[in-house]
């Protein structure tokens, strides 16, 4: 039967109307569409794509209906029409949801003119014209413009449209603001000037960034009061990544944004398929119940060269829409210019939507399971300016792409929203690059650690407080059994760590006795109660080639393991992650699995076994387990767009299943098809035959009563 839960008909204008909201369609019009594009065609393209809910074009920048709010710019091919006001009244008779769309970061000559404390301010005092359009100007995020004279705006749509919900595109505003408001609102604040770098280490970005986290914070409460002042039921739905939840409180995020809206549209550059899932992993770190839905553009994603009116290959949009999906995002896609000279777009976006349709079910009433958390490092990242991010993370990237290469389930954990009962979900937490930790979070991690947690500690986490602030020793040093022995140096070249001993976490090295180090190294000393399977080789030079080799022997430890009655550790004290994700060794892969699998001491949750990379879902319900297959198999699976999908299997699928759990059956929900189940020493085995783009096993089992 279906799940009349998920109805969108029954859940119109209701408190809880955005739970049946979990197919989006965005239309962002480009101003010359009042006369050029087809509302009529748009409605085809929500029955098409299976969508319920859609976001529209509303104002802000331009108006795309016929505003009374002074200086909202109504756009010039508006004449007598609205545009958005047929768009919404289309959507309605299909029973769909409607979200307002409004986009403040620009204003026109005539606003700036009136009103230039509206336009934000360079670092040399001069106005802000547009980067990408020099005759507009963009506006201060932090001031009276998103505050006092947005709030006009978003009452006017409110009020005069039958909408759920307003939704903010670029609402953040794009670095420091020195305007003078911006300047006498921060010294009084914080005490500080604003800051001219954007350093972690500088006490004034520090303030800066608490400072713009309590701004931004009140926009978000005063713009959703605004709107439940006119309609109770509706909610401001600000647009974030996964990233951005670093920037606000989260009781004001709980309390003002029942779902989520995570602004990563697609590939770029080098990034594997995963990146999809991993920003619904991100996002239930912190809010693990709250629904997260992700934006799909139709065109390609390079933040330099933008085509933003384009397509891109059709198996990139539906295997971007189906890895998020996989791991319980809802989909969204999105369309820039109501015009569609280009339609390729249209089948894949239904094929995506078709896809999440089928396991919506299964999605809906499971909730995610697995043994392997790694932890969200807010408190070190939000340190860092956006653009620096990227960079940041690329420790905790590069364990990503191990455990998918490995064919582990993982899940996230965010340090600024854990609790004692979060980390006891988990048997591993891996720490990657977790550098800015307090003692508060240090010790709930080393008693979690004490009650039987296994940790894998890497890089230079919790070697400084949370505000950056070094620390003499590790803040996890009494559960790794190390100390500092020095500084941590870097970036260094040609360095190696050595193979010592026997160890599982020096095992499939046959014919190595050493292989690739770090470039970022920090010196430790490990205590008697520890092993070390490998030993740091003294760096040595990388030229002129006669000079490259050893001066002295390994004797330092480069990864330590220690095993006590409550449980497992390894730490790696240099940069494993980043390195992995910089070069893909295969011997850091190789050490970074055999580390999770020493600590979590024995198999996973899920495991599979076949030809093929796959990135790998897990949830559970009582008397049920669901276990999503993305297939990653693809030579674009690094590089976008994928121009074909190549099917992969069979895979042998092992599932563990509960204490007393009898008759198991599964099911795969994509393919459509009952598969035979056996068992064998406590865990299903199931053949999945073939993986186009994503398969869903639902394996269900009745309870011993």
């Amino acid at each position: 039967m279906p799940d009349t839960s998920l109805d969108p008909a029954r859940l119109l204008r209701t408190p809880d109307w955005y739970r049946g909201a979990t197919r989006w369609t965005q239309l962002t019009l480009a101003e010359d569409d009042p006369v050029k594009f087809s509302v009529e065609e748009w409605i085809d393209v929500f029955r098409r794509t299976g969508s319920n809910a859609t976001c529209l074009s509303a104002g802000g920048y331009v108006a795309y209906y016929p505003t009374e709010v002074p200086f909202h710019y109504r756009s010039k091919w508006l004449g007598d029409t609205d545009p958005f006001g047929a768009l919404v009244e289309g959507a309605r008779s299909l029973d769909m949801h409607v979200m307002a769309r409004v986009d403040p970061h620009a204003i026109h000559d005539d606003a700036a003119a009136a009103h230039p404390e509206w336009v934000a301010v360079d670092a040399e005092g001069q106005p802000r014209r547009h980067w990408a359009y020099p005759d507009i100007w963009v506006t201060c995020a932090y001031g009276d413009y998103n505050t006092e004279y947005m709030p006009q705006i978003v009452r006017e749509i409110v009020r005069n449209y039958d909408i759920d919900a307003v939704f903010a595109n670029r609402w953040q505003g794009h670095g420091i603001c020195y305007c003078d408001a911006c300047k006498t609102r921060f010294k009084a604040a914080s005490g500080f000037d604003l800051p001219r770098v954007t350093d972690p280490a500088d006490a004034s970005w520090r303030a800066w960034v608490a400072w713009r986290r309590e701004r931004l914070t009140q926009m978000v409460v005063r713009w959703d009061r605004e709107v439940q002042a006119i309609r109770p039921n509706a909610s401001f739905i600000p647009n974030m990544g996964g990233a951005s939840l670093m920037e606000f409180d989260l009781a004001t995020i709980e309390a003002h944004c029942p779902f989520l809206v995570v602004d990563h549209q697609g590939r770029h550059g080098l990034e594997p398929l995963w990146m999809a899932g991993r920003n619904a992993k991100r996002i239930r770190a912190t809010f693990r119940d709250r629904p997260v839905v992700l934006i799909t553009s139709v065109g390609p994603e390079e933040p330099v060269h933008r085509w933003k009116d384009s397509v891109t290959t059709g198996p990139e949009m539906t295997a971007w829409i189906a890895d998020g999906a996989g791991h319980g995002m809802l989909p969204w896609f999105t369309k820039f210019n109501g015009v569609i000279p280009d339609r390729r777009w249209i089948e894949p976006i239904a094929q995506g939507f078709d896809l999440h349709a089928r396991i919506e079910p299964a999605l809906a009433a499971t909730q995610p399971a697995c043994e392997i958390a790694i932890l969200d490092a807010t408190t070190t990242l939000r340190l860092h300016d956006l653009r620096q991010r990227d960079a940041a993370e690329a420790d905790e990237k590069g364990f990503c792409h191990a455990l998918v290469e490995a064919g582990l389930a993982f899940e996230f954990v965010s340090d600024h929203a854990m609790t004692p009962d979060m980390l006891d979900r988990f048997k591993v937490l891996i720490l990657p690059n977790a550098r800015c930790l307090s003692d508060d979070q240090c010790r709930m991690i080393e008693d979690w650690a004490r009650r039987g947690g296994n940790l894998v500690v890497a890089g230079e986490s919790a070697l400084a407080y949370e505000d950056g602030t070094p620390r003499d020793e590790c803040g996890l040093a009494t559960v790794l059994g190390t100390r500092v022995a020095g500084p941590t140096r870097g970036p260094l070249k040609n360095t190696y760590v050595q193979l010592a001993g026997e160890h599982p976490v020096n095992e499939g090295y046959q014919g190595a006795r050493r292989i690739i180090g770090g470039l970022r190294l920090t010196a430790v000393a490990a205590e008697p109660d520890t092993q070390a399977p490998f030993l740091a080789v003294p760096d040595f030079p990388d030229l002129p080639m006669e000079e490259v080799y050893p001066r002295e022997e390994a004797t330092a430890p480069a990864v330590v393991t220690r095993e006590t009655a409550a449980g497992r550790s390894v730490h790696i004290p240099w940069n494993i992650g980043a390195t992995f994700w910089e070069v893909l060794a295969q011997d850091h892969q190789r050490l970074i699995e055999n580390a999770v699998r020493w600590v979590l001491g024995g198999p996973s949750m899920v495991e599979i076994e076949g030809r093929g990379l796959f990135d790998i879902g897990v949830r559970e319900a009582p008397g049920e387990r669901l276990v999503t297959l993305m297939n990653l198999t693809n030579p674009m699976a690094w590089k976008p767009p994928i121009r074909e999908i190549f099917p992969s299997g069979p895979q042998e699928v092992s599932i563990a299943l509960d204490p007393g759990a009898r008759n198991p059956t599964a099911r795969l929900l994509v393919s459509g098809q009952d598969v035979p189940v056996t068992v064998q020493g406590g865990r299903a085995m199931v053949t999945v035959p073939q993986v186009d783009i994503l398969e869903a096993v639902h394996l269900t089992w009745q309870e011993q009563g």
